[in-house]
């Protein structure tokens, strides 16, 4: 199996198993929220959405992390 097919089917597992959700796009289709999460942003709460960046390739990850740099310090 290739990487890419393992990590595929590594994260169909998580989604069959209810871990994770889909994959979604931020910028087009929003940020999955609960409506607890939607109040609490609303009423001036902070909650944490905690999403994991998937990387096209070694140059995509290094322009993310030139360009963000808590995806360099939170690892």
């Amino acid at each position: 199996m290739t990487p890419l097919a393992d990590y595929q089917a590594w994260l169909k597992h998580g989604v069959d198993m209810g871990w994770v959700g889909p994959v979604v796009c931020a910028n087009h289709d929003g940020i999955p929220t609960a409506e607890v999460e939607d109040v609490m942003t609303e009423e001036g709460d902070d909650p944490c959405l905690w999403i994991i960046r998937v990387y096209d390739s070694p140059d995509h990850r290094k322009a993310i992390e030139d360009n963000h740099s808590p995806s360099i310090w939170r690892r």
